[in-house]
């Protein structure tokens, strides 16, 4: 008999998710609110549910992807939310980047219900969640963390366990503040080439293969090469979320950012130029245009 897995929320890293677990021979109940996410799911061969409670129940372990911390809160614990769910002892494995307060009021609520949540947010773009190129950073109960281990390995590469309820959060927060000045950078390579006479395939065959190089370089360069960010991977829209949340924690911290909080402004940017859907490779295009430089074709 199949193992079978829910998942909440069928956006980018969701279908992704969705996809690769099904590949490895887990059956997916799943619900999202956008009627596209549902027909990819039921076309990928996974089980539409009517609401995150159906999945619940549905379940013994599920996932949650959720672009808001309003979308997450529905989903949790709103009207036909997982908390109001039948049956005890589900895990919810959340990976959604959202702040840590956030999820410890779900935590604490779906524990009056006797489910799990799991706090493990997700490293990696979506081409690479497609690739199964991605790596858990999870915390909380280290029994429910040991008992997804086969869910982890069916939608990712590496499981960090990284300790307490919010480790996980913290830890994508610092992940996705060098992943904001990475992306950055290698654009900033690619324009002051370009600037130099040279041509973007050439710079990112040669500092690919260099001590320059980064993950950001080697995921984003191809499609700065190509100048082509229309089928993004991780939009500016939900990535400028994640840089609100990441300033705040700094923020609070009172820690100094200075390379994080110049980088930001070129994100916004994006956003003037009407770029929110695009792949947050564009920041190249954003550096392009104030560079004076004009793509051929």
């Amino acid at each position: 008999m199949a193992r079978r897995v829910g998942i909440v929320g069928i956006g980018i890293m969701g279908t992704a998710m969705m996809r690769n677990l099904l590949e490895g021979g887990f059956e997916v109940a799943g619900y999202d609110v956008a009627e596209e996410a549902m027909a990819r799911l039921s076309r990928a061969g996974g089980i539409p549910a009517s609401s995150p409670r159906e999945v619940a129940e549905k379940t013994e372990i599920l996932i949650t992807s959720l672009p808001s911390e309003e979308a997450f809160a529905q989903a949790t614990t709103g009207q036909g939310g997982i908390a109001s769910g039948n049956g005890k002892g589900q895990i919810v494995i959340e990976c959604s980047t959202l702040p840590v307060e956030a999820k410890t009021r779900a935590k604490t609520r779906l524990a009056e219900t006797g489910k799990i949540l799991l706090d493990c947010p997700v490293s990696g773009t979506g081409a690479q969640a497609a690739k199964k190129d991605l790596v858990v950073f999870a915390s909380g109960d280290k029994e429910a963390f040991e008992r997804c281990r086969e869910v982890f390995a069916g939608m990712s590469r590496a499981q960090k366990y990284v300790g307490a309820f919010g480790n996980g959060s913290k830890m994508k927060f610092i992940a996705n503040h060098l992943v904001t000045i990475h992306n950055l950078s290698a654009a900033e390579a690619f324009v002051l080439g370009e600037k130099a006479g040279l041509e973007p395939a050439l710079v990112f065959d040669v500092i690919a293969d260099s001590a320059g190089t980064s993950r950001m370089f080697q995921v984003r360069g191809p499609l700065m090469v190509a100048g082509r960010y229309e089928e993004p991977t991780a939009t500016f829209k939900t990535h400028l979320k994640d840089l609100g949340i990441i300033g705040a924690f700094a923020a609070d911290l009172h820690c100094p950012t200075p390379l994080f909080t110049a980088a930001v402004q070129f994100y916004h940017a994006a956003l003037a130029q009407g770029r929110e859907r695009e792949d947050t490779a564009a920041v190249c295009a954003v550096l392009e245009r104030l560079a004076g430089i004009k793509r051929k074709g």
